[in-house]
């Protein structure tokens, strides 16, 4: 059974620069590809290690290769502790006085597009992730290397069923909106203020469970201009979360 978020190899330049900045959770190891040319993110990778007292090592392009688990991981990897999770409820409490952004994941397999997604959330300013913890991607090396290091300055849950944890957030004063290329209204008509918000986003392919859209406060739509008849996953989420951040402003 698959427990816990992941995230303990950590692959590409930009991800693990970012492990080492935040600091969020222990680097055991940083392990170099020889004969890479240098570059100032890799002096970066190198400064940041020697301040936090991470063991650094150099082994053969071949031996590097068969560690890699991605196919562009740039030469670097980090070993690092695995992603701390946060209880549910903790996602919904306000920090620094801001309501929280919460974006919840149904579902989605496609380790790509999930690190597309949180990459594209953290830049929206989504406080935290809800993930479910089965049929579903989590922290892989493939995640975090989409992700280009954003996962480690979000908060992140991991629930057994959606639809009793956004009945819960809903109970906390969480307005639940699902995004569902079926519904009605627009996306862009959403009337938002600084309330607490979480957006949900479908799987691949099937979009929201029945289940989960059930939970929802509101269902929304992105109105599609062209012939096709639906946009990728993180292409539709980047663009879900730009909008309610844009009007939680």
């Amino acid at each position: 059974m698959q427990r816990g978020l992941g995230g303990e190899q950590v692959e590409g330049r930009q991800s693990v620069r970012e492990l080492l900045l935040a600091g969020r959770r222990k680097t055991l190891e940083v392990i170099f590809s020889s004969g890479l040319d240098d570059a100032p993110i890799l002096d970066d990778i190198i400064d940041l290690a020697d301040e936090n007292k991470v063991p650094l090592r150099e082994i053969s392009r071949g031996k590097f290769d068969s560690t890699a688990r991605t196919e562009s991981s740039q030469g670097v990897i980090a070993m690092a502790q695995p992603m701390p999770e946060v209880e549910l409820d903790d996602l919904a409490k306000a920090a620094s006085g801001i309501a929280p952004f919460l974006l919840v994941v149904d579902g989605v397999t496609d380790p790509g597009n999930l690190g597309a997604l949180l990459r594209s959330a953290e830049c929206a300013g989504v406080s935290g992730v809800l993930l479910p913890r089965h049929r579903a991607a989590h922290l892989s090396p493939t995640v975090t290397k989409a992700a280009a290091g954003a996962i480690e300055h979000l908060a992140m849950a991991v629930v057994g069923g959606l639809p009793a944890a956004l009945s819960r957030l809903t109970d906390l004063g969480v307005w639940v909106i699902g995004l569902d290329g079926e519904a009605p209204a627009s996306l862009f008509d959403l009337t938002l203020a600084a309330e607490p918000v979480a957006l949900v986003m479908g799987s691949e392919g099937k979009g929201l469970s029945r289940l989960v859209a059930q939970r929802c406060d509101t269902l929304v739509s992105i109105p599609l201009r062209g012939s096709m008849g639906s946009l990728n996953v993180s292409a539709a989420g980047t663009l879900a979360c730009y909008e309610v951040a844009r009007r939680r402003v």
